[in-house]
């Protein structure tokens, strides 16, 4: 089951019936989102395998995981807010549990994100399970 954050965001897409909507509402996610530091945007948090230039930052505390994250393009900046969304506040154990292709999927982003974005998207999807995963 995915949180509440992410199932408000599904919410919000099933109003919104044509594909140029739902491209503005994750760049509006993006935008609404609190940037990362720019001394946490260094090579250690940098993503490799995104077009744009994206960072991830984890903050785990007491075996709950959460990730700030950041980039200088809008729509990947939208993507990360999905992601938080869907990942932000799960136990560790549990954020390998995740199938995000499928939560995407629900939001119909699968079909209409470029091949370099869906590239980038699995490339912060498996620094995120990684990152976990080591914490763990």
């Amino acid at each position: 089951m995915a949180s509440a954050a992410f199932e408000e965001i599904v919410e919000d897409f099933e109003f919104l019936d044509d594909w140029e909507d739902r491209y503005r509402h994750v760049i509006e996610l993006g935008k609404a989102m609190t940037g990362l530091d720019a001394a946490l945007q260094v090579p250690a948090t940098k993503v490799d395998g995104c077009a744009s230039q994206v960072w991830l930052h984890p903050v785990i505390e007491g075996g709950v995981f959460r990730f700030e994250g950041d980039s200088d393009a809008m729509i990947v900046r939208g993507l990360i807010a999905v992601l938080r969304a869907l990942y932000n506040d799960l136990p560790l154990a549990e954020v390998a549990a995740v199938d995000a292709r499928a939560e995407f999927g629900r939001l119909g982003l699968n079909d209409h994100l470029s091949a370099q974005r869906s590239n980038g998207l699995r490339a912060m999807i498996e620094r995120i399970r990684e990152t976990a995963a080591a914490a763990a």
